[in-house]
């Protein structure tokens, strides 16, 4: 957690007014007993109405001094704390934005969002009570013994048995207590997957007539998490009582020695009056360290789980070098490339080598887990290689900015992503200065116009979350539009035309050869028929290329091609090629 309060660095001119007015504040609380007594003393025994009026307007003078010098502190410290929850979410926002596939799998998604909110609301509450109380509750137990000693110093002994015992206490409870603040984390994770998965499965639940099965499974994880709370709940409730008890015991024996030495006049009432008042701070000050110390456990698990975020490098290094022209056309080039997941000992592609040209279609066609859409994530540095290169233009893309890279390319994803706004800042999402005119010409080639116009809101019509108000393939023709807006070199269709019927996919390809006779298409598919046009086909078959070609070379060289396309044109349709 340390690690994390470094961070408070820019904040520190609050820091310092937080600490003065602190100081200002405790100052004037310890001045007020000692007051107190003095009036009791010097001005009740005595019958000093004077004295008792200069001192009490003292006394209103150091508490509206106090008072005010604790609200700004508290409004310092609130400030401060609430900066530095929003710089956390922001380092870990930015670093997760960073992350290549492979770290974003390690940690998981429903882990990531739980360290983004609730961990860093840990810490932030911890940081709002450690400027507060943490300043405070020390200035008070030293500035409180002084105090109490030098009012009786005989009688300050009593202090010398309760203060460290209740220490004891309170860091005995919180060793006990740390483990089960890590269990807490890591089981809201889980609650969150379980929630997740439900939520976004809830279709495929239903089908299957599941529902009762999560409710058990999502009740298993509450139940496992509520049990866990309960387990650190019982050790922190053993702490307020034990703290009363030697809070009161302490009293007691004030009141017992402090009476014994008023009766043989070492020690005036007023004086056993003030030392109480001393005594109590002390101990409120104790109470506020035993606050801190419930807190801490459970922040400091948080800490850890933030830390784990911030330190993990991704395998993705950006490079800063600019991509060279190339004067007979852009060349995306793979060449011996070789990927492993960081969970699998089998490789998911191997000793892949080819090229897309400009004006060139590539395709790459294989079956389920071959590897295809591996391929298309490598090209755009969502994964690194194990070995071998990638290249555009001669240039390893591992030397290219990542945003220098990604600007030659548009990739229609498998599964389709839209996001909450209108279609209109969806597709601008593929070129953020797309005029209205560039906009409809690119959902009429995705033959996603008709649909579009038919809402009377037109551009301005808003998407539901994941675009859930719109059919799978609607969503695909307007992924496909937002790629085309941006009119990049190279187009990457990850079985982009699957939602789509034959006659749509027919007349889509159609349009999309006029915007991409000057750019390289590569095509992952399931359909033969989307892909028999183009110059270069690539079969892969477990991760490994077992043919390249044309259609009609690879119907006759392929014996992996030629069963593909047996199962999906018919043997009278291979006997016409």
């Amino acid at each position: 957690m340390i690690k994390l309060f470094k961070n408070l660095k820019s904040y520190w001119k609050n820091i310092v007014g937080v600490l003065t007015f602190t100081m200002i504040g405790v100052l004037c609380e310890l001045f007020l007993p000692r007051l107190m007594g003095n009036i009791v003393d010097n001005g009740v025994v005595n019958g000093d109405i004077n004295y008792i009026l200069k001192t009490g307007l003292q006394m209103i003078i150091f508490a509206i001094v106090g008072t005010s010098s604790m609200i700004v502190s508290a409004y310092l410290s609130s400030k401060t704390a609430t900066g530095f929850g929003r710089d956390l979410r922001r380092m870990v926002f930015t670093k997760v934005e960073g992350y290549s596939l492979n770290e974003m799998e390690k940690l998981g998604t429903s882990s990531l969002i739980t360290r983004t909110t609730n961990d860093i609301n840990q810490i932030q509450q911890v940081a709002i009570m450690s400027l507060r109380m943490m300043v405070r509750a020390p200035l008070m137990l030293i500035g409180g013994f002084v105090m109490a000693f030098s009012t009786n110093s005989t009688l300050s002994r009593v202090l010398l048995i309760s203060g460290p015992l209740l220490l004891i206490v309170i860091a005995t409870i919180g060793r006990v207590a740390f483990p089960f603040f890590k269990k807490i984390q890591e089981k809201i994770d889980k609650i969150n997957k379980v929630m997740r998965e439900e939520l976004s499965g809830i279709r495929v639940i239903r089908a299957f007539n599941k529902v009762d099965f999560e409710k058990k499974r999502f009740e298993k994880a509450n139940k496992d998490l509520t049990e866990t709370f309960l387990k650190v709940t019982r050790i922190m409730t053993l702490v307020m009582p034990l703290i009363m008890i030697i809070l009161n015991f302490t009293n007691v024996a004030v009141i017992w020695f402090g009476s014994n030495l008023i009766s043989t006049n070492n020690m005036e009432v007023g004086q056993l009056m003030a030392f109480i008042q001393y005594v109590m701070q002390i101990m409120f000050s104790l109470i506020m360290v035993s606050v801190i110390f419930i807190m801490i456990p459970r922040a400091s698990a948080s800490a850890t789980r933030i830390n784990e975020v911030l330190e993990l490098q991704s395998d993705i290094v950006d490079g800063v070098e600019k991509l060279p022209e190339n004067k007979e056309g852009d060349i995306l080039e793979l060449k011996d490339v070789t990927f492993n997941y960081f969970d699998s000992e089998t490789p998911a592609v191997k000793d892949i080598s080819f090229k897309v040209k400009k004006g060139q279609t590539t395709a790459i066609i294989g079956g389920t887990g071959s590897g295809k859409s591996t391929i298309l994530n490598l090209i755009m540095r969502f994964f690194e290689p194990t070995s071998g290169e990638i290249l555009l233009n001669g240039k390893n893309i591992k030397n290219i900015s990542q945003d220098e890279l990604r600007k030659h390319f548009s990739l229609i994803p498998q599964k389709t992503v839209l996001f909450t706004g209108t279609i209109r800042d969806n597709i601008k999402m593929g070129k953020e200065d797309a005029t209205d005119e560039e906009i409809i010409e690119a959902l009429k080639i995705a033959q996603a116009y008709d649909f579009v116009q038919k809402n009377k809101e037109g551009l301005d019509y808003i998407l539901s979350q994941g675009g859930k108000n719109l059919s799978g393939g609607q969503k695909q023709r307007l992924s496909i539009a937002r790629a085309i807006v941006r009119r990049p070199d190279f187009y990457l269709f990850d079985d982009s035309f699957s939602a789509l019927d034959f006659k749509t996919d027919k007349i889509l390809r159609e349009e999309l050869k006029k915007v991409t006779q000057n750019s390289g298409v590569l095509i992952v598919a399931q359909r033969i028929s989307t892909i028999m046009d183009a110059e270069t086909i690539v079969v892969l078959d477990d991760g490994e290329i077992v043919g390249m070609g044309n259609h009609k070379e690879l119907l006759k060289s392929c014996e992996v091609y030629r069963e593909i396309a047996q199962s999906q044109l018919g043997e009278e349709a291979l006997k016409d090629e």
